[in-house]
């Protein structure tokens, strides 16, 4: 029953519609419903030129302004949180001793790693500190483990040939910096 339910949610494209839709559902008058969903369709395509539809469906919770699907996606707690591992990128031993032809290419490799990691969902932020010392930058990742997130760094060129070295620690942060790499696509002209 709720699959039915859903798909009609679905097939109803505005804001207004849903809210009215949503209010017959919890009456549970599926007669109305299905009469309803038959007039709003007729008369939301007549009002509405099939270019400028948009779906747009507001899962907030009436008065609390809460979207409760939105945290359960992101894995959010109660306080719109959740843990995080923080990686903070140091000067590694070896970062002295290599030539600026190989350090050029590793730059680049370690770049790419970082492109791999986001795309994969596992590295949430990542960048470099602009001062010049020991602490080279941070990248947060979206692991459980700190273990996790060794096996990770261990896969970046810079670390494995000792330019740089990890020092790991759990992190509580907000949940919806997860959704900072698909706001950064949009507004990034250049990629690394």
């Amino acid at each position: 029953m709720f699959y039915s339910y859903y798909i009609l949610y679905l097939y109803l494209k505005s804001r207004f519609l849903v809210k009215t839709f949503a209010i017959m559902i919890k009456l549970k008058s599926l007669i109305k419903i299905y009469l309803f969903v038959a007039i709003a369709s007729v008369s939301y395509s007549c009002l509405v030129p099939e270019k400028n539809r948009v779906v747009q469906i507001d899962t907030t919770e009436v008065g609390t302004g809460i979207d409760s699907l939105l945290a359960i996606q992101l894995g959010a707690d109660e306080y719109g949180m959740k843990t995080y591992v923080l990686a903070l990128l140091k000067q590694g031993p070896r970062r002295l001793m290599i030539d600026s032809v190989t350090a050029t290419n590793l730059q680049k490799a370690h770049l790419a790693n970082i492109t791999r990691l986001a795309d994969e969902g596992k590295l949430v932020v990542a960048g470099p500190f602009t001062d010049n010392t020991d602490l080279k930058g941070i990248y947060i990742f979206d692991v459980k483990t700190i273990e996790e997130a060794k096996k990770l760094c261990e896969t970046d060129p810079a670390i494995k040939a000792g330019s740089l070295m990890m020092e790991l620690h759990p992190w509580y942060g907000s949940a919806a910096m997860l959704q900072i790499p698909a706001i950064h696509n949009k507004i990034a002209k250049k990629q690394p």
